[in-house]
């Protein structure tokens, strides 16, 4: 259990909102060619078989839409017109920064298509019992460059019916004490609440596209199987790559907190099924993690 004695180490300023570097480049920065955009990919995504259970968290990869975002839409179809007040976005981080775990230090994240608040209350929350129950302080960083996480935000803006409020989490550690922690705080602090958690991850990156999809349905199978500690051995063992294989290996910790049971894989695909180039590519993939019906339970 974690309490919320601890305080945040420091003061912060969260009044300013975090603009998108990356709008207008890894997605269109108009708001009604974006909105057209994530909307045909959730449309073309539309047909996939409806999940039997309550979903708890996706795993959704991270490149530009025009590369990724079909891959990504599979998984955010499935939450469209659900009742979510809270997402968590867990992701990598690919700059240098100071400190493990960190998040953000604005008080929303802007895209195209609006802004999307940061739940405060629940940001201290998470980083105090992470602090109390692993001595892992959470740094709070701005104006980051960090792609991984921004990129579902559209999916997320034109697949819930609703308002929801972010948790943003970016992790420079991903070994298993990092990630296992963070699965553990993100759970406490999360149940009971109308929640998503959505891990961002790629696969292989720059391999043929033969071994590129050998390596990926390696780390596929790691992560339907529901054991995140195969997912973070997968690259030391040379059999499977992710990026943000932290981030899927949190998720699943806390999914399974949460009640989740099942992962079910939805898509795959690489770079080079869109561009052609078959040389050098890099993987995608997405997963649904949910807590399945069993016999006696009611929808809703």
């Amino acid at each position: 259990m974690c309490y919320n004695a601890v305080a945040v180490s420091e003061k912060l300023d969260l009044t300013n909102v975090r603009p998108s570097p990356i709008a207008g480049t890894w997605y269109p920065g108009d708001p009604g060619r974006l909105a057209e955009s994530v909307d045909r990919y959730l449309e073309n995504a539309g047909g996939h078989t409806p999940v039997e259970g309550e979903i708890i968290g996706l795993i959704v990869p991270h490149a530009g839409h025009r590369y990724s975002g079909q891959v990504a839409a599979y998984a955010f179809a499935l939450v469209r017109r659900l009742p979510i007040d809270r997402v968590a976005i867990l992701s990598p981080l690919h700059a240098l920064a100071r400190g493990e775990v960190l998040t953000s230090g604005h008080s929303a994240y802007a895209t195209p298509l609006g802004t999307v608040p940061i739940d405060r209350e629940l940001q201290k929350k998470f980083s105090a019992c992470l602090l109390q129950q692993e001595q892992l302080e959470v740094q709070y960083v701005t104006r980051d460059q960090e792609h991984a996480l921004e990129i579902e935000l559209p999916f997320l803006q034109r697949a819930l019916p609703g308002d929801f409020q972010l948790l943003p989490i970016m992790l420079r550690d991903q070994s298993k004490r990092v990630t296992r922690a963070v699965g553990q705080a993100l759970a406490a602090v999360l149940k009971g609440e109308k929640c998503l958690i959505v891990a961002s991850s790629d696969l292989s990156h720059f391999y043929p596209q033969e071994i590129a999809q050998r390596l990926d349905r390696e780390m596929l199978r790691r992560i339907e199987s529901f054991q995140p500690e195969t997912v973070l051995e997968a690259e030391a063992e040379g059999a499977g790559f992710a990026c943000g294989r932290g981030a899927v290996a949190a998720v699943l910790w806390a999914a399974r907190s949460l009640g989740a049971d099942r992962v079910r894989l939805l898509d795959h695909a690489t770079s080079g099924d869109v561009t052609g180039d078959m040389a050098s590519v890099v993987g995608y993939g997405s997963a649904v993690i949910y807590r399945s019906r069993v016999p006696g339970d009611e929808p809703g």
